[in-house]
């Protein structure tokens, strides 16, 4: 009898022991699940002629909580007050949460003026237009591709030895940047703007993950790769072009070899979810369509 009730005391405490662990797993997995974040949004967005596209990428945008990044060309024609109000009106409304990236059309107003005042602070000085923050457990970057409103972008201008200093001061695993114009695009309208590839270059010896960009008026996904275009699985850059804002659609011309996917016919957002050592991208149309992309990637 006693032999038998050891035996039993003895199953209940294992049985004990069992479900303290898995209470103590569960919470180091809520814990890590806690410094997942989401970081969403597109670029060339409202113009004031027709709303149309801008009013459904917003009702997407509204149904994806995380912060938001708005990735120059807001407004058209130009950055001005008026057509900033068009902007307000649609991605305006979740202002509260975004981090922008000034366009080539912001400064089509002199100094970008009135996109620094709609911001405030954040969009960082207005005499630069890039800066940093921290998302979950990212670093994150935001720099002014439009080089010659803030002195240039090449090796050793000042956003140049600014990034370098950013990023040196932020070695952590995993590290993301957005801007205005992509250094690589298949887009039939701009295209590859060499322009910031110092950018690039400072970005690829700090080992960042993942670049996102506008410009061409349409969704673009490139596999990892040097900032000279070679595949590079193992310290590569993978880069977005997502000008899918609202504005309005552009075709390609030949695709770029590393280019992984393209559409050229679908307005919607690029929503990334960060975690620790690795991210996941999903390409959220507007309603009604059926283009679609996805995928998960790890950190360097």
């Amino acid at each position: 009898m006693r032999k038998r009730l050891l035996y039993g005391t003895l199953v209940m405490c294992a049985i004990i022991a069992g479900g303290v662990r898995k209470f103590a797993d569960a919470r180091v997995n809520a814990a890590a699940d806690s410094t997942e974040a989401v970081l969403v949004g597109a670029g060339d967005i409202a113009d004031c002629t027709d709303l149309s596209g801008a009013e459904a990428t917003e009702r997407v945008l509204a149904k994806i909580p995380g912060t938001v990044m708005a990735i120059g060309d807001l407004a058209y024609p130009d950055g001005s007050a008026q057509n900033f109000g068009c902007y307000d009106r649609t991605w305006g409304k979740e202002r509260a949460r975004t981090r922008p990236a000034p366009g080539n059309h912001e400064f089509h107003s002199a100094g970008a003026t009135y996109y620094f005042q709609y911001f405030g602070a954040a969009a960082g000085e207005a005499s630069k237009g890039y800066y940093s923050y921290d998302l979950g457990s990212w670093h994150i970057v935001v720099l002014n591709s439009e080089c010659e409103q803030v002195g240039g972008c090449g090796a050793g201008s000042a956003q140049e030895k600014w990034l370098r200093e950013d990023l040196a001061a932020h070695p952590v695993a995993c590290t993301l940047a957005y801007f205005h114009k992509p250094l690589f695009s298949s887009g039939g309208k701009h295209g590859d703007d060499l322009t910031v590839k110092p950018l690039w270059d400072a970005l690829y010896s700090a080992g960042a993950d993942v670049v996102v960009s506008g410009h061409d008026h349409d969704y673009e996904r490139f596999g990892p790769q040097t900032p000279e275009g070679k595949a590079d699985t193992a310290r590569g850059i993978r880069e977005f072009v997502a000008g899918t804002g609202g504005k309005n659609h552009r075709p390609f011309v030949a695709a770029h070899a590393n280019s992984e996917i393209r559409n050229a016919d679908t307005f919607g957002v690029l929503r990334l979810t960060l975690r620790p050592g690795k991210y996941a991208w999903e390409f959220v149309p507007v309603d009604g369509v059926p283009f679609l992309d996805s995928g998960e990637g790890t950190c360097h």
